[in-house]
């Protein structure tokens, strides 16, 4: 694991200091299931489009709608 200057200098600071608080490390993700979960995210959306009936299709377009302007309505003062 290599680290930056700036997280060097920051080692080397709590060392002096003799802080021996741990820092969380951010979590890195598996690159598998990354690639596993876009796989299935760019099949998803068309899949779902082609079982959809153009009527079912209207009425989800119309509940977005009337939820982004609902909502633009309640951050007008």
């Amino acid at each position: 694991m290599s680290r930056d200057v700036n997280e060097t200098a920051f080692q080397v600071v709590r060392q002096a200091t003799g802080d021996n608080t741990l820092v969380p490390r951010k979590k890195r993700k598996n690159p598998a299931a990354v690639a596993l979960g876009r796989l299935g995210g760019k099949k998803g959306g068309k899949a779902r489009a082609v079982t959809l009936s153009s009527e079912r299709r209207q009425e989800i377009a119309l509940g977005a709608a009337r939820a982004r302007w609902r909502k633009k309505a309640e951050d007008t003062p």
